[in-house]
Order: C-alpha cells, then sequence, then structure tokens
C-alpha cells in the first residue's frame, strides 16, 4: 500500500484511512493510498522546514544541480516503471504515459542546469554606492498537483522551486499519486536529503486546505479549477502568502483561408483529444475563416470517425477520462447542446473492448456553437471541439477574446503581417503560430491572463516566482 514519504521515509497517516485507487479504464479499485490530515502535513512541513535549514540552505548551487540531475537519470532509468503507474492511475494511452516519463526526466535535467546560472544584478548609482540585487528562495514551498498531469505537472513546478533554493511539501491528487510516491522515492535514493522533497497524499478539502493555511508554508504552486483557485488565493492572502496559480482555458485554434491545412488538421484533432481532452491548455475551440468553414469541417469530421477510445493498455487515440464524475460532466455538457440544437459533426468510435464500467467519451466535433454557449465559455475537460466561423480578424480576435480565460491560443496562417497583429492582440499567456504547443517546450514559460491564474511556470522565468529579491545597497564613500 502506498503511503505518504515525509523526510526520505514511508509514513502511515494518523488517520489510519485510506482512500481506494480506481483504474479508469475499468472502473475498478486496484490499490488504496493514505487519507491524509492536518497533522500529516504538519509533519511534512517541520521535516521541510528542518531540511531548509540544517541543509539545503546552505548548499551550493552547483550542489542542488548535481542532486537534480540524478533525480533526471533516475527517472529515465525507472521510466517503463512510472509509465505504467501512470498509465493505470490515470488511463493514459502508453504512449501518452511514457511521454509524461520523459517531459518528467527533462524537467530536472533543465532545472539542474539552471541552479548555478541564476544571477542576481548591480545597479548604477551616485558615487558613494554600491547597489546590488540576489534572489533567495521563499523557503518552503507547497504544491497541489492535478490528476491529469501528475509527472509534467510535478516536474515544472517543484523542478524549479528545488532549483531556487526552496524545499517542497507536495499534495498530489487523490486520483493520480502513486507515479509522485515514486518519484519521491527515487529522489531519496539519488541523494536528496531528508525533507528536502516531501509526499502527503489524501482529498483537497482536507490536506489541501491544510496545505494552503499551514503557517510554515512560504509559497503556494496550485494547478486546477478557477473556483479552487479562488480559495487558495483567499486562504494565502489571511498570512499574505505568494501563490503561482494556473487555473485552465477555453484556448482557441484561429484557422485563416490561407492556412496550410494539412498540416494544421493533426495538430487540430490532437490538440483536444490528447489525454481524452482533459488538458489545460487543450484547444477546446476551434475559429474557423468563413471562407474555408464547410470544407474544413468536413475534413476535420473525417479524421474524427477514424477516432479510436479505449483501456490504457490498448495504446489507442484516446483512454478513458479520470473519473465517473468527469464523464458525467462531459455527458451534461453533450446533453446541454443537444438541447440548444447544436449541430453534431461527428464522433469517434469506443471499441468493444473497452469495459462498460470504463470511463470512455467518443471525441465529438460540434459546429455553429454560440458564443455564450457554455460550450464555448465554460472548459469541459474532455475531448469534445466547439467550431464557429468568423468573417475577418476583427471578428475572430472577438471570438478569440470572447472568454473569461486567456492560456493559450494557436493561430494558422501563412500572412506574416497577420502573424504578428493576431498574436498581439489575443489575450493569452502563451500564442503559438502555425503550431501547437511547441513540443511541450520545457523551456517556454507557461502560464495564463484573466482567470486562466498568474505567475510562469516552465522554463527560466519560474525561477523569478519561486524566488524574492532582495536589494543591497552599500556606502563606501
Amino acid at each position: 500500500m502506498p503511503m505518504h514519504f515525509i523526510a526520505n521515509a514511508p509514513v502511515r497517516s494518523t488517520s489510519g484511512r485510506t482512500i481506494p485507487m480506481i483504474d479508469p479504464s475499468d472502473g475498478q479499485p486496484f490499490d488504496e493510498i493514505q487519507r491524509g490530515t492536518a497533522e500529516d502535513i504538519d509533519t511534512a512541513v517541520h521535516a521541510a522546514r528542518q531540511c531548509y535549514h540544517a541543509v539545503w540552505q546552505s548548499m551550493a548551487p552547483a550542489e542542488r544541480g548535481r542532486l537534480l540531475h540524478r533525480l533526471s537519470v533516475k527517472i529515465l532509468e525507472h521510466a517503463d516503471e512510472l509509465t505504467a503507474l501512470e498509465q493505470r492511475d490515470c488511463g493514459k494511452p502508453t504512449r501518452q504515459a511514457r511521454a509524461d516519463a520523459m517531459a518528467l526526466a527533462r524537467y530536472f535535467e533543465f532545472y539542474a542546469g539552471a541552479c548555478d546560472k541564476f544571477h542576481g544584478e548591480t545597479i548604477p548609482y551616485p558615487n558613494g554606492f554600491s547597489v546590488l540585487t540576489w534572489r533567495e528562495p521563499h523557503g518552503v514551498t507547497g504544491h497541489v498537483i492535478p490528476w491529469n498531469y501528475p509527472m509534467q505537472i510535478f516536474g515544472r513546478s517543484v523542478g524549479g522551486a528545488l532549483a531556487a533554493g526552496n524545499v517542497c511539501v507536495v499534495k498530489p491528487a487523490e486520483d493520480a499519486c502513486l507515479s509522485l510516491i515514486r518519484v519521491a522515492q527515487l529522489a531519496a535514493e539519488a541523494g536528496f536529503p531528508p525533507g528536502a522533497l516531501n509526499i502527503v497524499t489524501g482529498y483537497g478539502h482536507e490536506v489541501g486546505d491544510a496545505l494552503a493555511r499551514h503557517p510554515g508554508i512560504d509559497h503556494i504552486s496550485f494547478t486546477g479549477s478557477p473556483a479552487i483557485g479562488t480559495l487558495i488565493q483567499q486562504v494565502a492572502a489571511e498570512r499574505h502568502c505568494p501563490v503561482t496559480l494556473e487555473l485552465g482555458g477555453k484556448s482557441p485554434q484561429i484557422i485563416f483561408a490561407d492556412a496550410d491545412l494539412d498540416a494544421a488538421i493533426p495538430v487540430v484533432i490532437n490538440a483536444i483529444v490528447q489525454n481524452a481532452g482533459q488538458t489545460c491548455s487543450a484547444g477546446s475551440r476551434v475559429l474557423i475563416d468563413s471562407l474555408i468553414y464547410e470544407p474544413l469541417l468536413e475534413r476535420l469530421g473525417k479524421a474524427f470517425e477514424n477516432l479510436r477510445v479505449g483501456p490504457a493498455a490498448m495504446d489507442l487515440d484516446v483512454g478513458p477520462l479520470i473519473r465517473q464524475t468527469q464523464q458525467q460532466r462531459v455527458w451534461d455538457f453533450l446533453s446541454d447542446a443537444q438541447v440548444a440544437g447544436i449541430p453534431m459533426v461527428a464522433q469517434g468510435v469506443v471499441v468493444d473492448e473497452a469495459p462498460e464500467t470504463g470511463f470512455y467519451q467518443a471525441p465529438t466535433l460540434l459546429r455553429d456553437v454560440p458564443v455564450q454557449h457554455r460550450l464555448a465559455q465554460e472548459e469541459v475537460f474532455g475531448p469534445v471541439l466547439s467550431a464557429m466561423p468568423f468573417q475577418d480578424e476583427d471578428h475572430a480576435i472577438e471570438l478569440a477574446n470572447a472568454t473569461r480565460f486567456g492560456l493559450v491560443a494557436g493561430i494558422w496562417t501563412r500572412d506574416g503581417g497577420r502573424q504578428f497583429r493576431m498574436a498581439r492582440r489575443v489575450h493569452s499567456g502563451q500564442v503559438f503560430i502555425n503550431n501547437y504547443g511547441a513540443a511541450g517546450g520545457v523551456e517556454l514559460p507557461f502560464g495564463g491572463v484573466k482567470s486562466s491564474g498568474y505567475g510562469r511556470e516552465k522554463g527560466f522565468e519560474a525561477l523569478y516566482g519561486f524566488t524574492t529579491l532582495k536589494t543591497v545597497a552599500v556606502h563606501h564613500g
């Protein structure tokens, strides 16, 4: 039975209770995790604080980098094991689970190299003074990791925090945490001192809440829904604790008539069916130039009809959704679409081998979705793509910016001037031109505007959020 991992040791919860782990492919329990408590969080925070003051704070940046690099190597050595854990825990097809394990290793490789290259600066000032700045870690950082990409989001969040000189207490999602417990064990094997990386499992309203409220947490990183993000902010504000929030999106793919459609179509499809659409940056809206609206919908529809959905181990185009409540959520959106008379263009196929008790949803393409309908405004978090036509650049921008979100946007056009005009006008933290996602991009700062959150993860930019700036002015006459 997986347990908490605190100060490099497995720890049972003080509650004495467990939470069943459900395999999304068949809906059946296969293991149990600890149901953590506020007391467990306190134990983890105390271990982290002790490690920070006794070891981590005084460790040379280059030595931290070596530890992170050793962990990256360990992850690669255990990639098959981590892939299998993620696959069963999340229902990911094998290719996706393995890609996540590779991305996790790359995050720690990237941040290992950044540890001793994170510099301050000197500031020109009147004679008699020398002024400089340097970056200092917050201390103990708390990380609430969602269930859709446990390994990837752990890597971009925890990797950056450790590289910046912090120690970490991590609360994974109760639906998917086995890979992260194993990574913490690998960190101990790689030589991380006890308390540098701690994992406490449990429910959000119990363990997540206790983590956000704990006075020993100096910074909180959260990825999840806007509603929970608001609660995190409110709790953190009571003690003026800084936060980094990534709260999802309703991201548009904007396709102009001059676009390379052969290149765009497979990317547009992958951006909504990857991980069964359970992706914060999913391209869930496709805005199509009215000049090519009908022919492009026909091509997209044929592609959707060829998509196959099944158990994770079959490694098909799409795996199951994470749980029954998520499946019901997608069904509710599609039911609303039917009531509103929104036409369905095409659906994929759930294969016969898929157990009836699994949480499956065929990828669905809808057309003529009204801009104010919830399908165009809210995250479905499932493989549902909403199409709508636009008349010109102004209309495309109006539609693209018509939601409360602003995480990612894709722009497809050969016109160089239009590429930059659209990139400047769209409200989004990331903009991809004639691509979407740039193959993951560990190096690329990631985060949103508006209700998609604030702060940045990934890349070198993340290190600024995981540190505070100190200014030192020396008067020497």
